[in-house]
Formats: structure tokens, sequence, C-alpha cells
């Protein structure tokens, strides 16, 4: 058995700390950037069912799984990509951070040109291809830096750690077809291990 030299416990309680301390958006992230480096360069740290994807259901090839929602809004999920899966450009409305854990994944970020006074469309860019390897941590900047595509074009699942400031349960966001400009609004339902 592997020896865990920092934890998922030690990781939300440095990251309550950082939340409740209410820092500036360069102290947040580069701070829980940091915490969220040890996490997930210890992916014993992350309970086993929670680093593959469900196998059943109508997303058997994909799993995001609740590890901690605090009051303040802190929530950590494990999101696994399975072989081929992905998930076409959105949004989050809220801060994030998401570290690779295992193998990689592809994200394409995307820069929105239109002056947003229409609600179902959007004029994307794309402005950069980046291959997302273990130990790496991508920041999700709400308005500046946050549309994204995520694809694993590998033949092997992708454990992911996703930090973000609000509990996506409920919460509006936005999916973008870069090609017709048109704007989809959904929100997370529920997580699959709740």
């Amino acid at each position: 058995m592997a020896t865990v030299t920092y934890s998922l416990d030690e990781f939300i309680s440095d990251m309550t700390a950082l939340v409740e301390s209410q820092p500036d958006q360069r102290k947040l992230f580069e701070q829980g950037s940091t915490h969220l480096q040890r996490l997930i360069q210890n992916p014993d740290a992350i309970p086993e069912e929670y680093r593959n994807p469900t196998g059943s259901g109508p997303k058997a090839n994909h799993g995001s799984y609740l590890l901690h929602q605090a009051p303040s809004g802190l929530s950590v999920t494990a999101v696994v990509w399975g072989p081929g899966d992905f998930a076409l450009p959105h949004d989050h409305g809220t801060w994030g951070m998401i570290g690779v854990m295992g193998n990689s994944m592809m994200e394409t970020r995307y820069r929105r040109l239109d002056d947003k006074s229409q609600d179902d469309y959007a004029l994307l860019e794309e402005d950069r291809i980046v291959e997302v390897k273990p130990g790496e941590v991508t920041l999700l900047i709400p308005e500046v830096d946050e549309i994204h595509q995520m694809n694993n074009l590998t033949d092997k699942p992708t454990p992911e750690i996703h930090v973000y400031g609000i509990d996506l349960r409920g919460w509006d966001r936005s999916q973008y077809n870069p090609e017709t400009g048109k704007i989809s609004h959904f929100s997370t339902t529920k997580w699959d291990n709740c």
C-alpha cells in the first residue's frame, strides 16, 4: 500500500482556511494551486472508486464524485474522463482549479469576442489547445479565461480533482457551439456518488 504524504483531509483543511481568509484572486490561485498540486501528486489520497468512470448508467465512461462541499461554497470533486470522453465548450460562472492526477487531457480554451448582449449567442475564438499532464493544474477565471472544452483522446481514464468556489449543482452555466454561436443553458443536477 502506498504512503499518502498529503491527504484529502489536509487539502480540504488548507483550502478551507484559504477561502475563509477571503484572499484576492492572485493569492487564491497561487496558494490554491500549490495545495492542489500537492494533492494530485498523491493519487492514493483519493479513494480508488473515485479515480475510475462509473462503469454503468447513461454516462458509464465518465465519473463525477463529490468529495467535499462547504457552507462557504468551496466544492471539491473528482472527475474521471474515460477513453474518448469529452465535454463541449462550457463555462462555470465561478473560479476554479483543475488538477490532473493521471494520464492527460486535451483542453481547448476559447475567448468570447461579442459584447454579451444576447443571452443565446456568443462569438467565440479558439485561443489555445494544451495537453494537461499529471501533476499540472489549470485555472478557470470567470469572465476572463474560463470557457473551455475537455477531451480525453487516449485509451485510458484520466482522473482529475476539480475545486470550485460554489457547488455547481443547480448553478446556471452555459454550453457554447463555436460554429453557430448558439448558447445552451444548463446546470449540474447531481454527482454520481450522491
